[in-house]
């Protein structure tokens, strides 16, 4: 399967053809721009078209390496051709929290050098999970201010599909090294420049720019060395 959100994270519609479907209602295609839930993000919704007649997209998953779509009705069937459409506010809106989620928890680490243990992206909020034994709250509209600069410089964030050991030389793609089964041979890195630089397969902006200004506005203590921020845009 052809995941065409890999290289193009600005495609709304794509044409495909059905390559099977189970139990009905799980669609699988030859080629898709909707993103499956992984990595903190929730999946791409929207629309699958065949002969005028409108399917639901209404959760996608990865199963065996293979990107499902499961539909709200029932009716397609292998061989059909479709049209997919992407609900784009939703996707636009995810791709702005999750490079915004890149720069915070760059600035995080740079400034503490806390790991980034998680995070878990939503349409309201963002929440960013790092390891860290002393919690400075009043340092976190410190943080707030340098994600907001960073967004005021408008800096190009590039895509870059790289061969694996070509990616291994990178530092912070080393320290997931252990993630990446032997038959990965290419990986997908984003490239905030002089910011972050990571292996990531998530939906991101072109550009700081297109970010809206942040607040943090909650901190909690999760257990120990486990602190949690959450994140939301300024209206």
């Amino acid at each position: 399967m052809e995941e065409l959100y890999f290289e193009d994270c600005y495609l709304k519609e794509f044409n495909a053809i059905v390559k099977s479907v189970i139990d009905d209602k799980y669609v699988i295609l030859d080629k898709t721009a909707f993103y499956p839930e992984a990595g903190g993000q929730p999946c791409d919704i929207g629309f699958l078209y065949c002969e005028d007649k409108e399917y639901p997209v209404i959760s996608v998953r990865k199963v065996d390496g293979k990107v499902s779509h499961e539909i709200g009705i029932i009716g397609l069937k292998e061989g059909d051709s479709v049209k997919g459409v992407i609900n784009w506010d939703r996707r636009y809106l995810l791709m702005r929290y999750h490079t915004a989620c890149h720069i915070l928890s760059a600035i995080i680490h740079s400034e503490t050098g806390a790991k980034i243990s998680g995070n878990q992206l939503s349409e309201d909020k963002t929440r960013v999970d790092f390891s860290l034994e002393e919690f400075d709250r009043e340092q976190l509209k410190a943080y707030e201010t340098k994600v907001n600069n960073i967004i005021d410089k408008k800096i190009p964030v590039s895509i870059e599909i790289m061969d694996r050991e070509e990616a291994f030389q990178i530092p912070s793609v080393v320290k997931l090294k252990d993630a990446f089964p032997p038959e990965t041979l290419r990986i997908r890195v984003i490239t905030i420049p002089e910011i972050d630089r990571q292996a990531c397969g998530g939906t991101h902006v072109a550009n700081t720019g297109e970010i809206p200004y942040i607040e943090v506005f909650k901190a909690e203590n999760k257990g120990k060395n486990n602190r949690r921020v959450y994140f939301r845009f300024k209206e």
